[in-house]
């Protein structure tokens, strides 16, 4: 009789490595928030260091779609950015944990189940995101009053993915855990979501064109070159990753 597919054997794995970890940071109520900021300072060290490489190297100048901005303007996004996270993510975090059970099934879920559940999750916050945002522009008071601070500059850099007011930003963090919720993840998808879900946010804000960037790979996905448009032009470009919503809305521009 055959044994399990590689795949599987993989996953059960790296879910018996992963989930002693998800266990414990379902019981605490700091260390998601922490897992999740310092997850966004991580994917966001290559391009400060890209940003400083292009001082002396022409070809990572020649990838950069705007001048990058001065370390000062690292600085005071990381400030704060980490005020939201100690404002909003960790008190958000800690009653979500507080209110579900720290005990996670033991087997791990199959390649096509975590394929399709990071997929479907992925599309589902592209969707309601993409409503939000677009009211956030066509009503003038919710724009004014939350969505002004993300646009404070022409040109976003990785940081400032992350770098919105208080309720932009729980709106945000309320977005990706109901996606999570709706769709019924096993929790080694939703870990998988929340991974792919603040790269894809990082990558969209780099303010980086580069040879082996996801939107090169996948058409479908409009990448830093498609939302550096929408920090121009404000009124295109509303989706966060895939752009098939604008291209139905009339808002796509390339």
């Amino acid at each position: 009789m055959a044994g399990p597919p590689t795949g599987a054997l993989l996953l059960q794995g790296l879910w018996d490595h992963v989930r002693p970890g998800q266990e414990d940071a379902l019981r605490s109520p700091h260390l998601a928030a922490c897992f999740a900021l310092l997850t966004h300072v991580l994917l966001c060290a290559p391009f400060l260091a890209m940003d400083a490489l292009g001082l002396v190297c022409q070809r990572v100048r020649s990838w950069r779609i705007d001048p990058a901005p001065p370390l000062q303007e690292w600085s005071e996004c990381f400030s704060r950015i980490l005020y939201r996270y100690v404002t909003v993510v960790l008190p958000v975090t800690a009653l979500h944990n507080a209110v579900r059970s720290p005990d996670l099934p033991e087997e791990a879920p199959s390649c096509r189940r975590l394929l399709v559940e990071v997929a479907a999750c992925l599309l589902l916050f592209d969707a309601l995101f993409f409503a939000w945002h677009y009211c956030m522009h066509r009503v003038p008071w919710l724009y004014r009053s939350i969505h002004r601070l993300h646009h404070q500059r022409h040109s976003p850099f990785a940081l400032a993915a992350q770098d919105t007011g208080t309720v932009e930003f729980l709106s945000q963090l309320l977005l990706a855990l109901g996606s999570v919720q709706v769709v019924g993840c096993h929790p080694l998808s939703e870990l998988a979501f929340h991974l792919l879900n603040t790269w894809l946010a990082v990558e969209d804000h780099c303010g980086y064109r580069l040879p082996w960037a996801a939107d090169r790979l996948l058409p479908c996905l409009g990448g830093a070159p498609h939302h550096q448009i929408h920090h121009r032009v404000k009124s295109r470009n509303y989706a966060p990753y895939f752009t098939h919503w604008d291209h139905l809305f009339g808002t796509y521009q390339a």
